[in-house]
Formats: structure tokens, C-alpha cells, sequence
């Protein structure tokens, strides 16, 4: 299983700090740095410094490290126009050496609309948005050099188009389609997807979700094993109990309370969790770590973790 660190900045981070964690990431050994992609804190943080953009952070980062892969978890559809978003990623990946992956959704976080003017459709509108950027996006990118592209969609038309710039990677970087959704989502993963992801649930929960995507493969003429399967998780890792306690309160949480959480506990209790989630086809997971600061989680993680589980 390959463990990718997954931050959240708009709780409070500056470029640099991300960067400090993206080569952390790096160092340890771990499979990828992403970041969530939001404009807006959320609880009762004050979200100093305030927010940064996911791909304007991800094409710094391109060029300042050399192996990790780099992407979103998830952008949300409802931010940018999807033409200029193949732009951005193809670049990324340019800059990165064939590194970027793009997390994709549909968006779900109302009052960050409302603070930066962004419109917020309902919830099938919002999936009407994700669909068509899902085609147009991965469109764009697979169309040969010096073809044209043409879109006819009932919220994006593109005409002529020349369908550039290309990435490094083919046919096209990764992407990465997410949620609990029964119907919508797991057909969207089946048809576009090279990874689908399962976020915060627990083990038994993840189970379900990872059967219902794998039954859209199957009724949409895909193999199941062609996609790869993923979790996220908040990771909350102490050498003790007392540690593993002291790391939660550090980030306002209670351990008793994250009982249904793999990633919280000693060293052996997350391998073990991790090992059930693997027995489940779990290919990848996700760590979202909290606190920025603590460095020394990622190392402890890295020495007591990772070589029993990659």
C-alpha cells in the first residue's frame, strides 16, 4: 500500500509551511503530497494566514521537489472553468516532470461560495458541472497534437479548441473521483477515473463503497482491477498512549471519539488497520495531517509505518 500525506491549508498555512511538509513528504519516503482544495476555514480557526490556491501551491512545490507525486483532494468543480483547469494541470505536470494527479468533485462547502462570490448550484447541478468538466477536461487532454476539440455541453462549449498544452503523462495525468454517493459517483469514477476514493469511514463503511464502484466498473464494461482504490483518514500516530492523546489534543480532537478512525492509535494498532484496509483492496491511503508543525509525526510514521505496509 503507498501512503500519500494530505494536508489542509485553509486551517491556517502559508506557502512556506506547506513546503516545509512537501519535503518532509519527500525525505520520508512517503508516495505523494496533496492538499485540499478550499478557500474558506472551517470550525472555529481563524484560518491565519489565510487561504492559498491549490494549483498555484502545486506548481511551487513542481519545482521544488523532485519525486513526490503532487495533487488535489478534491478540487471542486464549482471554482474554476474546466478548460483553464486542463491548462493549469498540464502545466503543473510539465513543471513537475509527469507528477500531477487531479482530484475532482463536485464541491460541497456552501459558505466558502458565498465568501469569494462563487456560484453554488444545488446538488445536481453541482453533478452536471463535475460530468461535463470530467469529459471536456480528460477531452482536451487525449485529443492528438494538432487535432481540434469541440464540446457541445449544456454548461461549457468549446469550439476549435487546440487542446493545449499537453502533459507529460498519457494518456493523461491520474484522476481521482471520491464520495459515498450510490449511483452518481461510482458511475462517474467507473467511466473516468484511474483511482476512486473513499474518505473518512470506517473500515466496514469503506468496504461498501469499494463493492459499489467496483459493481459500476462491471456494468460499465471495465474491469474492477484497473481502478485503483483509496482511503483518507486524519492520522493520529504516538509512539504511547499518552502521545497518541497528546497529538489528538494538539489538533482539538478526542481520541475516544475517533474510535472508528484506522489511522489513530500506536504504530502496530495503524498497521494493523492498515492491513485490513489493504485485505479490502486498498491500494492507496491518504494520512491527512493536521498539524503542520510536527515534523516529527511524519518521522515517526515514516520509521515505524511505512516499511510494513509499502
Amino acid at each position: 500500500m503507498l501512503l500519500r500525506i494530505f494536508t489542509e491549508p485553509q486551517q491556517g498555512a502559508s506557502y512556506d509551511d506547506l513546503l516545509a511538509v512537501a519535503r518532509k513528504t519527500e525525505e520520508c519516503g512517503f508516495d505523494a503530497f496533496f492538499r485540499s482544495d478550499h478557500y474558506l476555514v472551517m470550525g472555529d480557526s481563524d484560518g491565519l494566514p489565510g487561504p492559498t490556491d491549490s494549483w498555484i501551491t502545486l506548481a511551487g512545490l513542481a519545482r521544488e521537489t523532485s519525486r513526490i507525486k503532487l495533487g488535489t483532494l478534491v478540487s471542486s468543480a464549482t471554482f474554476r472553468n474546466p478548460g483553464v483547469l486542463a491548462i493549469s494541470v498540464a502545466q503543473v505536470d510539465q513543471m513537475s516532470g509527469g507528477r500531477a494527479e487531479l482530484g475532482l468533485g463536485a464541491g460541497w462547502y456552501e459558505a466558502e461560495h458565498a465568501a469569494y462570490g462563487l456560484d453554488f448550484p444545488d446538488t445536481v447541478g453541482r453533478f452536471e458541472l463535475l460530468s461535463e468538466q470530467l469529459e471536456l477536461i480528460t477531452g482536451l487532454w487525449d485529443t492528438p497534437v494538432g487535432e481540434k476539440y469541440n464540446f457541445a455541453g449544456e454548461h461549457y462549449q468549446l469550439k476549435d479548441s487546440p487542446a493545449l498544452p499537453k502533459p507529460v503523462q498519457q494518456p493523461h495525468p491520474p484522476i481521482i473521483v471520491g464520495g459515498a454517493g450510490k449511483k452518481r459517483t461510482p458511475a462517474l469514477a467507473a467511466q473516468y477515473a484511474s483511482e476512486f476514493n473513499a474518505g473518512f469511514k470506517s473500515i466496514e463503511e469503506t468496504g461498501v463503497l469499494f463493492e459499489r464502484v467496483r459493481e459500476a466498473c462491471r456494468v460499465a464494461g471495465r474491469d474492477p482491477g484497473t481502478l485503483a482504490l483509496s482511503v483518507a483518514n486524519t492520522v493520529v500516530v504516538g509512539k504511547d498512549d499518552a502521545e497518541v492523546r497528546r497529538r489528538a489534543a494538539a489538533i482539538g480532537r478526542d481520541v475516544d471519539q475517533m474510535a472508528d478512525n484506522p489511522l489513530v492509535g500506536t504504530p502496530a494498532q495503524v498497521v494493523d488497520r492498515l492491513g485490513q484496509l489493504a485485505e479490502l483492496g486498498t491500494d492507496r491511503s491518504y494520512l491527512q495531517v493536521m498539524d503542520l508543525s510536527d515534523l516529527d509525526h511524519l518521522d515517526l510514521i515514516a520509521s515505524e509505518i511505512l516499511p510494513q505496509v509499502s
